[in-house]
């Protein structure tokens, strides 16, 4: 399978109709479905601890919080225009947004890093990245460890990929097929990264590979017309997320297994609690402040996360997976919820 493939299903119906769609202006207790994924952060602990649901019901919505296990099932249900709002990697947000759906980058959940990896399982002979021609590898279509996969593939390991198997699976298919013996390598995140870990090695990870290319990102995405037509929805999901990475910034160093956030995530995602405690420093959590600065979403055409889309692009162009890339993505970025988060 292939990008063009999976992006295809963004014109399809999503699999799923929200409960309550929204329309126009917000009115008192609209429902508002939000879509995550099976990642960790100050994100998802501020979700399981009710932060953000206190938070929306004072601005009059409710959330309905649904967990997608993979960013093109997000992308599709984006496009459908059932999920407003949903947590999409830098690739898969290049993606959609070429392929039209109108979207745009508000947060940046964490800079990927170590986080992603491609790991060789134990007895299949892979000792380094350039053994991988003939076997097979699971991973996620249109997702951040597609796209560096791809990279390290062709521009790094200058190994051609149409002489490896690589095979569309999603993290929990990832794990079964790891433990059925099916695959002999994957490229995945937490917690199906630390699930196959237990029988495997990492051979390459993102920090790596984004080193040659681009760095990559996990972001969370609204559609531009519920974000305009939403403002108090936006200002108070923002401040949440705000105050909870600023949270983790003070006291993030002190997250155990035994601590009530790591509980939290491991409740709203699975995994064990111990595994989500080393995920967590592998990742990056940028503060509002940064997440305003042109590091990330600020400064127009030369934001971080505007040059990221670029480059993701481009290489999905060089691959076949779009046709082509827009000339600019600085209209997909939108740094004003964090600024005013900022104040």
């Amino acid at each position: 399978m292939s990008f063009v493939k999976a992006l295809k299903g963004f014109t399809c119906a999503a699999t799923f109709a929200a409960s309550v769609l929204y329309a126009g202006a917000a009115f008192a207790q609209t429902t508002v479905v939000v879509g995550y994924q099976q990642i960790v952060g100050p994100f998802v602990s501020a979700i399981a601890d009710g932060r953000f649901d206190a938070a929306l019901k004072e601005a009059g919505y409710t959330v309905d919080w649904r967990q997608f296990s993979s960013g093109g099932d997000i992308s599709t249900a984006l496009a459908s225009g059932n999920v407003p709002i949903g947590v999409l990697g830098s690739t898969g947000t290049a993606a959609a947004a070429t392929r039209g759906v109108d979207l745009q980058l508000f947060w940046i959940l964490d800079n990927i890093g170590r986080s992603e990896a491609l790991v060789a399982r134990n007895g299949s002979g892979i000792e380094k990245p350039e053994d991988l021609k003939g076997k097979k590898v699971g991973v996620p279509f249109v997702s951040t460890s597609h796209f560096h996969l791809l990279v390290g593939l062709e521009k790094v390991w200058k190994v051609d990929p149409r002489e490896v198997d690589i095979l569309n699976m999603k993290p929990p298919q990832i794990v079964a097929a790891w433990q059925r013996g099916d695959i002999d390598a994957a490229y995945v995140w937490p917690p199906a990264l630390s699930e196959i870990l237990k029988n495997g090695k990492v051979i390459s990870d993102s920090e790596v590979i984004g080193k040659e290319s681009v760095p990559t990102f996990d972001g969370i995405v609204a559609d531009k017309k519920f974000a305009a037509d939403n403002p108090k929805f936006m200002e108070a999901f923002t401040k949440v997320l705000a105050q909870a990475y600023a949270d983790y910034k003070e006291k993030g160093a002190g997250w155990t297994a035994d601590s009530e956030e790591v509980k939290g995530i491991v409740k709203m995602i699975g995994g064990e609690p111990a595994d989500v405690v080393e995920a967590l420093k592998l990742l990056v959590f940028p503060t509002v402040q940064e997440q305003a600065s042109d590091a990330w979403l600020g400064g127009g055409d030369k934001a971080g996360a505007v040059r990221a889309l670029t480059e993701s692009a481009k290489f999905l162009v060089e691959q076949k997976q779009i046709d082509a890339a827009l000339p600019d993505y600085s209209g997909f970025v939108n740094a004003d919820f964090a600024t005013a988060a900022a104040k």
